[in-house]
């Protein structure tokens, strides 16, 4: 029982510290992302020296992972990491990625476990925690690399009319597109910024401007990066100005973004009302309707 315990303690701490690292790790920077990538010959800054010991959870997670994919067909692969890279993951293989949610289920599942038996419950209970503890150690570093992807969509959403805007100032005064994009690129941080940068690195090994155009929209498929592609793209096959399109660009997205600012405004008052209702009012109704009731109850209690 105190191996039990111990080893339960021990994945315990290491779920914790995979899901405190995934709240808060920073966004990748574009040249850690693609400095494991030797192929393309592209070398960015050194990667830190790593501890053993993350080296060693890392391929336990791999082989876990790869031992998963053998006997789970449905596991998806491309889409897995279509979403990791959605999220800035891009260091993240699907197949470790597994490994450690089956890492975090088993620890979450031992964590039950382990607080049942010290309160004395059942084999049954203990069983049903072992299923849902398995599920949610499964299903929590999914959903953090799900919500990941969509903040981080979110925030390319908001800045991209600003990109827009350096792009429109730059080609109006001389410089082509690819300038342009570097110019711009060089101002911008955040999500928008490492995306902008991967796409000028990819064209800087050989890929042509519009295949890196179409590889920035596999990785971001949002609206806004949607119709920037497509107008890029029109532009120069049509040869109309790039400097006029990018113009009436900003102009739409910071209508679509004013349209979702008011939206969001108009959703508020809905939002708002659970919590008025079983938080805000019951406590006003304690605070108005004290003071009467306890007369009211003395005097039909006094009868």
């Amino acid at each position: 029982m105190a191996l039990v315990l111990i080893g339960g303690l021990v994945l315990v701490a290491v779920a914790v510290t995979l899901f405190v690292r995934a709240l808060t790790a920073p966004r990748l920077r574009t040249v850690e992302a693609l400095s494991h990538i030797p192929s393309y010959g592209y070398t960015g800054v050194p990667e830190a020296d790593r501890s053993e010991a993350r080296n060693a959870l890392d391929e336990l997670a791999s082989a876990l992972g790869t031992t998963a994919g053998r006997y789970i067909t449905s596991m998806r692969e491309d889409a897995l990491r279509k979403q990791l890279i959605a999220a800035g993951f891009y260091r993240v293989p699907p197949r470790r990625f597994v490994g450690y949610q089956l890492l975090a289920g088993l620890a979450t599942a031992l964590l039950f476990v382990w607080l049942l038996v010290l309160a004395g419950s059942g084999g049954g209970v203990i069983l049903l925690a072992i299923l849902f503890g398995g599920f949610i150690g499964w299903m929590v570093p999914r959903f953090i690399v799900s919500r990941r992807a969509r903040t981080r969509f979110e925030q390319i959403e908001y800045d991209l009319p600003e990109l827009i805007d350096l792009l429109v100032v730059s080609i109006e005064s001389g410089l082509g597109l690819t300038g342009s994009l570097r110019v711009a690129t060089e101002r911008m941080e955040g999500a928008l910024g490492d995306e902008m940068k991967l796409m000028l690195h990819e064209q800087q090994m050989g890929l042509a401007p519009d295949e890196a155009l179409r590889s920035l929209l596999d990785r971001c498929d949002t609206d806004g990066i949607r119709s920037f592609v497509r107008a890029v793209l029109q532009g120069e096959q049509l040869g109309v100005s790039i400097g006029q399109i990018m113009r009436n660009l900003a102009l739409e997205m910071r209508k679509k973004r004013r349209q979702k600012a008011e939206e969001r405004a108009q959703k508020a008052p809905v939002k708002v009302l659970f919590p008025l209702v079983f938080l805000i009012f019951p406590a006003i109704f304690v605070v108005i309707l004290g003071p009467a009731v306890f007369p009211i109850i003395e005097i039909f209690g006094g009868d």
